[in-house]
């Protein structure tokens, strides 16, 4: 069994690849290198199994040669929501052609199974939590519409070809090792670089705003288990369930990091948007629960930056 591994220089494929292993995969890590990891990925390669092709997944001809020879596809390889807002033509070339190469190519090689990464930013602004795969899809940035764009190749080439699929609703993934800029949780970051230096955490308005915190680990369960499961040829949430105010999260990480003191709220107008994800598909389709807790996850975090 052979995985290529698209984006699997990165934050999520870090946590990914030892589990593949685990599993008796071998795994090609298909990636730029423009932001991935060439340290940790140069050690995946030095323990066996792993290998390397250093190319971009706009190029349909490499992303042709590097799927010969493997059973499956996770397709991580992605422009991030902030710099698809910055920069749409960069985030339409590489998501939609990326996404496209990379199915097309799973497709007519005949894999096993295409695990993609989309996300949670395909419903938009929910209308009701928990937030349910069957809900309306509102994407609101490029990132997001070329996620749910992903999800329809993908129902394309399941038509055409018999390609077998899962799309990962990803929620908001945090753990060690995440780039400080991240946008769905860099307020973890900015809280404990702040609580670190003995400052107050600093919330906009009344911190009711609320994300679905899921621990990267949990989330690269999921994926291995998205591989082999009997069902296929849907989306599937993955998150936690549960949505975590930004002001819980201060509380929280107050506490993880032991100083006494307490948050300040900045009065001002802002959007109150909440999170949570139903995971019912996710226990029923891919026998999958969240173990790690917020607070158990921020603790660690905590502990990984010391």
């Amino acid at each position: 069994m052979r995985v290529l591994l698209t984006g699997g220089a990165g934050f999520i494929a870090a946590h990914t690849v030892p589990l593949l292993r685990e599993r008796g995969y071998e795994v090609r890590i298909f990636d730029n290198m423009t932001r991935g990891d060439r340290d940790r990925v140069s050690g995946f390669v030095a323990g066996g199994g792993v290998e390397l092709v250093e190319a971009d997944v706009r190029y349909g001809g490499a992303v042709r040669e590097a799927m010969r020879g493997c059973t499956h596809v996770i397709h991580f390889a992605t422009v991030s929501i902030n710099k698809s807002i910055a920069d749409p033509h960069e985030s339409i070339d590489i998501n939609m052609t990326g996404n496209h190469n990379v199915f097309a190519a799973a497709a007519d090689e005949g894999v096993d199974r295409v695990v993609f990464a989309s996300s949670a930013s395909v419903y938009g602004e929910p209308e009701k939590l928990p937030m349910h795969e069957d809900d309306r899809l509102d994407p609101l940035t490029p990132y997001c519409i070329s996620k749910r764009a992903g999800e329809d190749l993908l129902r394309f080439y399941q038509r055409q070809k018999g390609l077998s699929w899962i799309a990962l609703r990803f929620f908001n993934v945090y753990g060690p090792g995440q780039r400080i800029e991240a946008y769905y949780t860099s307020v973890i970051n900015h809280f404990i670089q702040r609580l670190r230096a003995g400052k107050p955490p600093v919330i906009d308005g009344r911190g009711a705003q609320s994300m679905d915190f899921v621990h990267v680990s949990d989330l690269a369960r999921a994926v291995v288990l998205a591989l082999e499961s009997v069902t296929a040829n849907l989306p599937v949430n993955i998150g936690t369930g549960i949505d975590t105010s930004i002001a819980a999260l201060a509380k929280i990480l107050i506490d993880a990091v032991g100083v006494d003191v307490e948050p300040e709220f900045n009065p001002r107008d802002v959007l109150v948007s909440r999170r949570a994800a139903d995971i019912t598909r996710a226990r029923e389709v891919l026998g999958w629960t969240p173990e790690i807790s917020v607070e158990q996850g921020m603790r660690d975090l905590v502990e990984s930056y010391r």
